[in-house]
């Protein structure tokens, strides 16, 4: 990933500013406005298919809670230490997910998108696969997968390792040596090596948030469990590159806020220099030109919906160095990081 001479843009769960997230759609537009990957958050089905959610929990971005033959899946559970009300993929079938429709999980701010809520299916992974396979050929141009394993923790103890899932379905499709097109990430760095350990060979990306701490390492050492903020320190830095075999990792995906400058006045914090001086690569999420997800430099103070100096801060993230960057509208961060070049 460090051989990019220019960020990389991924299309966050698909062109999801536009359609549905992990719709086809939303996937296959992607890549027509010039993403080079495209990211995936990946969950399991009581029968053990990986489908494509952005949580396990399913009610903001299905008609789920609308189809009465479902009414008694609802149920509270616990997830990563929060209490969840709602339906829960490992409580279907795949046939079953496959009779739900996709919903804009945004409506309020994205009503293009949600215009379509009842007419997209839910997806497998291997549909995702076979997208990139056919947009890659059409566009002739090698098109890539970022994807994000989801609460591996969680998944393991309910008897659904999303590790031993994903390698057999990685390796069903023939994309167990992909180096150059597969990346696999996770808020857990337990999960990437265990599916290095597997035999799939795609780079490996860590992902932190500027808050609290990874679920493996809470389910291990309990409060003690290092933050995220302190892994990106730096003598976490130096740690995270210290780990060897199949426990080594490629490189870290970070929220914004943890790129952009503290001091709030436009800049980007040296965590991207840091990085690199150790040899990680570094991603970053999520570039989105609303007024309501800018942060506060570039705002305009208008309605949420709205956008705002969507240009600056995308020119501000995408010049800082960093490696690659996810987006909700493809083609505005393209434009922007075409501009640089």
């Amino acid at each position: 990933m460090r051989a990019q001479s220019s960020p990389i843009v991924i299309g966050h769960r698909g062109a999801s500013g536009y359609r549905p997230e992990h719709t086809r759609q939303a996937y296959e537009l992607a890549f027509q406005l010039g993403a080079d990957f495209v990211e995936p958050d990946i969950v399991a089905t009581k029968d053990g298919v990986l489908v494509l959610r952005h949580e396990n929990e399913i009610s903001g971005t299905t008609d789920v809670a609308s189809r009465g033959e479902f009414a008694d899946r609802r149920t509270t559970k616990e997830l990563d230490g929060h209490e969840l009300i709602g339906w829960f993929t490992e409580d279907f079938t795949w046939d079953e997910l496959a009779t739900l429709r996709s919903r804009e999980r945004l409506p309020e701010l994205r009503r293009l998108s949600a215009s379509f809520d009842g007419y997209l299916p839910i997806l497998k992974l291997s549909h995702l696969v076979d997208i990139v396979e056919r947009q890659s050929e059409e566009q002739g141009r090698e098109l890539g997968i970022v994807a994000e394993i989801k609460h591996a923790t969680y998944f393991e103890q309910a008897g659904l390792p999303l590790d031993q899932l994903f390698a057999d379905e990685i390796q069903r499709v023939g994309w167990a040596d992909e180096q150059s097109r597969l990346v696999i990430e996770s808020f857990e760095k337990t999960v990437l090596g265990k599916i290095r350990a597997r035999g799939i060979r795609g780079q490996r990306i860590y992902l932190l948030a500027g808050r609290g701490a990874a679920a493996d390492l809470v389910a291990r050492d309990g409060a003690a469990a290092t933050p995220w903020v302190d892994e990106i320190g730096e003598v976490g830095l130096y740690r995270l590159v210290q780990r060897q075999g199949d426990d080594a990792i490629d490189g870290i995906s970070v929220e914004k806020a943890l790129l952009l400058d503290a001091s709030g006045e436009g800049g980007t914090s040296d965590l991207v220099d840091r990085a690199h001086a150790v040899g990680l690569a570094v991603f970053t999420w999520t570039l989105r030109p609303e007024d309501a997800f800018l942060s506060q430099p570039f705002q305009a103070g208008g309605q949420p919906g709205g956008y705002g100096r969507w240009q600056q801060e995308f020119r501000t993230v995408l010049s800082s160095g960093v490696d690659g960057v996810f987006a909700d509208h493809p083609d505005l961060a393209v434009l922007v990081r075409d501009t640089l070049a």
